[in-house]
C-alpha cells in the first residue's frame, strides 16, 4: 500500500503567514500600490517582479521577501481594489436600491481598474482576503434582510452581471485608450463599416441605424445598457423571493 502523502501547502497569500521585511522603507502596502499603478496603465502582460522592481528602486529578491510571486501580488492587488467597492448598509435602503448602488460601485471600479474583471476568477484564493471577504458580507447582509432564502446565489448572480458587463465594457475603453482617439471619434471612424456589414442581416439594420445616432454619447449609451441589464436580472432575482417580486406601480 502507498504511503498516504503529505497535503501539499495552498499557494495563496492567505494560507501563509505573513513575510517578514527586511528592507527599510520597503513594505507590502507600497509593493502593492505601485503594481495597481502598473496593471491600471498597462496591464497584466507589462507586469513583472523585475520592472516592478526597478520602480521601486529595489531589487526583485526585496520584493519577494514581502511578496512570494506575482500569483500572490495578484491576490494582493485584487483585495485591495475592494477596498474601493461600496455595498450601503443592509437597513439603510430597500434591497433593490442598496443592490443596485453595490452594482455601480464595482462597475466603477472595474473601469478605474480594467484588468480586475478579467483575473478576478483566477486569482487563486483572492475572495479570502479582507477587502473581498468584507465586500460579501455585506452583499449577504443585504440579501439576507431582504429574505432571499439562498442569498449566496444571490450574490453570485450580481456578482456576475457586474463582471461580465464590466469585463466587455473595460476591453472596449482598453481599444479605445489604445487609439489614441476619444470614444466618440473612434466609433464614427468605425459606425461605417459596422453599417455596411449589417446591412445583409435584416434584424440588425435598425439596431445599425440606431446606433449611429447613440454614438454622439457613448457615455451615456454604456450607462444606460448598464441600467438596462441590471434591472432585468434584478427583476429575476425578485422572483425567488418567497412573496415573489413586488407590485407593479
Amino acid at each position: 500500500m502507498a504511503a498516504d502523502k503529505k497535503p501539499q501547502p495552498i499557494p495563496s497569500v492567505w494560507t501563509r503567514r505573513p513575510r517578514t521585511a527586511e528592507q527599510p522603507g520597503l513594505s507590502q502596502d507600497a509593493i502593492v500600490r505601485e503594481a495597481i499603478v502598473m496593471l491600471d496603465a498597462d496591464g497584466i502582460e507589462a507586469l513583472s517582479m523585475r520592472k516592478l522592481a526597478a520602480r521601486l528602486n529595489a531589487g526583485a529578491t526585496s520584493l519577494y521577501r514581502h511578496v512570494a510571486t506575482k500569483d500572490e501580488l495578484m491576490e494582493l492587488a485584487v483585495d485591495e481594489v475592494f477596498g474601493e467597492m461600496v455595498v450601503p448598509p443592509a437597513d439603510s435602503a430597500d434591497w433593490r436600491t442598496a443592490a443596485t448602488r453595490a452594482a455601480a460601485s464595482f462597475r466603477a471600479t472595474a473601469l478605474r481598474h480594467p484588468w480586475l474583471s478579467s483575473v478576478l476568477g483566477q486569482a487563486g484564493l483572492a475572495y479570502l482576503g479582507p477587502n473581498l471577504m468584507a465586500f460579501s458580507n455585506r452583499l449577504a447582509a443585504l440579501f439576507i434582510k431582504a429574505g432571499f432564502p439562498d442569498p449566496t446565489r444571490a450574490i453570485d448572480s450580481l456578482i456576475a452581471f457586474v463582471m461580465g458587463m464590466s469585463s466587455a465594457e473595460a476591453a472596449w475603453l482598453t481599444t479605445v485608450a489604445r487609439s489614441g482617439e476619444t470614444e466618440a471619434g473612434l466609433i464614427a471612424r468605425l459606425m461605417p463599416d459596422a453599417q455596411q456589414a449589417a446591412e445583409s442581416h435584416e434584424n440588425l439594420t435598425e439596431a445599425y441605424a440606431r446606433a449611429a445616432t447613440d454614438a454622439l454619447d457613448p457615455v451615456g449609451l454604456r450607462d444606460s445598457k448598464f441600467a438596462y441589464g441590471l434591472e432585468v436580472m434584478l427583476d429575476g432575482l425578485a422572483l425567488r423571493l418567497p412573496a415573489g417580486p413586488p407590485p407593479a406601480e
